[in-house]
């Protein structure tokens, strides 16, 4: 069978409201142009992130009435560490409210003005919380890995050479090495387990330890089974377990692969940077067996880590994502292959390619599609990760993309299809898409809340 049907059966529906393009238009004028900046009831189809818009399923729900919420101790927390450590394998389990706040933590215990943090392609908080640690983020993906239709199986790989190259000049300045899987920033595109395994091994000869950013560990791990001999048999509980086995940490957001609507950990085998991390996180977050999470959050994140390592799951996951990026592609549509499990990437500067770098295309891409059809998208490219240098001139990413996220459980493929056909009709009128200019940008993590006008 060809069709893809959703594994699960909706119980609970929310209403979407519609609005016209007048509204719309309206709309996002008055968020000046930044699609972050509207009321979520304004939108139809929500694609601006995956992290915490998935939907809980009836176990979770249960869950959540189960849960402890005593302060200290309670017994919904050693349900969460015990359903992390048989994933995982690491010695210590240390609960967050979420993602960035794992790495906050680590980077403020064992990150030191001057050290460099070497990752296969850095996210955003995750390079904005090193910087503020007064470090280096350094990407070093592989060299397929910006080249959009290059069909690379792993193309979230690192760059193994230029890690030991890298390492065997500032290792001492090195507190870990961290790979991103999948990875994110450079199209959601999986890491292999060979990958993995000689990065551990160059890790190793200089004594650094290797962290993986685990926020979609499952998509990674059914990727794996497709797509690398010797792991079609596997199931992907094991072959996740295999990748956490050559890391010594890991970090992770786990409002993506555990079906949270917020939460994090952090886990690792260091008792000593254990100890720092959970000083910090007194301070900060909350005490150490909560960690800034009710009881009844704790509950729903350990079973829905369970969950989704169901094979029924991933594979309706990959293929419904894969579903909108072959659509797309027979429209002509210009986007980054393969297509990654949480999301599909269109190429900004391709679908926009009237509008040069300062005009900001893949930005304008994402006003574009709202005002069109109502759907919210994210720009990864010109205003994430552009630099404005000292003499004026701006240094802009090698891929300015729009990344259509696509929350867990949460859409039919009805809305799929709605989406397709709108951004092939947006397509066809392209050259209408106007270009955008700042008027405000913030110094770090400008996305959120920078503000722009209409390119005269």
């Amino acid at each position: 069978m060809k069709t893809i049907i959703e594994p699960f059966r909706i119980k609970v529906v929310e209403p979407i409201r519609m609005t016209t393009r007048e509204e719309r238009q309206r709309k996002i004028a008055e968020a000046e142009y930044n699609p972050f900046r509207l009321k979520a009831e304004d939108v139809l189809i929500d694609l601006l992130t995956d992290s915490g818009t998935g939907a809980m399923s009836t176990h979770q729900w249960a869950g959540v009435m189960e849960g402890d919420e005593s302060y200290a101790g309670a017994r919904s927390f050693f349900r969460f560490e015990a359903s992390v450590k048989s994933v995982f394998g690491h010695k210590h389990v240390i609960p967050t409210h979420q993602g960035r706040a794992s790495e906050r933590l680590l980077c403020a215990a064992v990150v030191k003005p001057g050290d460099v943090i070497p990752g296969n392609t850095h996210f955003d908080t995750t390079r904005a919380n090193i910087e503020a640690s007064h470090a280096e983020a350094v990407d070093l993906p592989i060299p397929e890995a910006r080249d959009p239709e290059n069909l690379h199986p792993f193309k979230g790989n690192m760059d193994l050479q230029k890690l030991e190259d890298l390492l065997n000049k500032e290792h001492h300045r090195v507190p870990f090495v961290l790979i991103t899987a999948t990875n994110n920033s450079g199209g959601g595109q999986p890491v292999s387990m060979a990958n993995l395994r000689e990065a551990k091994k160059v890790c190793d000869a200089f004594g650094v330890p290797l962290f993986l950013d685990a926020a979609r560990f499952a998509e990674n791990a059914y990727f794996i089974k497709l797509r690398e001999p010797g792991y079609q048999d596997k199931t992907p509980r094991e072959i996740a377990q295999e990748m956490f086995s050559y890391t010594d940490g890991a970090l992770m957001s786990m409002k993506k692969d555990a079906f949270g609507n917020i939460g994090g950990v952090i886990s690792l085998n260091s008792d000593a940077w254990a100890e720092k991390i959970r000083t910090l996180l007194i301070l900060t977050e909350g005490f150490v067996t909560y960690g800034g999470l009710a009881g009844r959050d704790l509950e729903a994140l350990a079973i829905g880590l369970e969950e989704v390592l169901e094979e029924d799951y991933l594979r309706y996951r990959i293929a419904s994502t894969a579903y909108v990026g072959q659509h797309l592609d027979e429209l002509g549509v210009p986007l980054l292959k393969p297509f990654g499990g949480h999301a599909i990437y269109l190429d900004g500067r391709r679908f926009c390619e009237h509008l040069p770098d300062e005009q900001l295309p893949g930005w304008a891409l994402s006003v574009a599609l709202y005002e069109h059809a109502g759907i919210r998208a994210c720009e990864i490219g010109n205003v994430m990760f552009g630099k404005k240098l000292p003499d004026g001139s701006w240094q802009w990413p090698a891929l300015d993309l729009v990344r259509l996220a696509i929350p867990r459980r949460v859409y039919t493929q009805s809305h799929m299809d709605y989406v397709v056909e709108a951004i092939g009709e947006l397509y066809q009128q392209r050259q209408s898409i106007p270009g955008l200019e700042f008027v405000y940008r913030p110094d770090v993590l400008p996305h959120f809340s920078a503000r722009f006008r209409l390119r005269s």
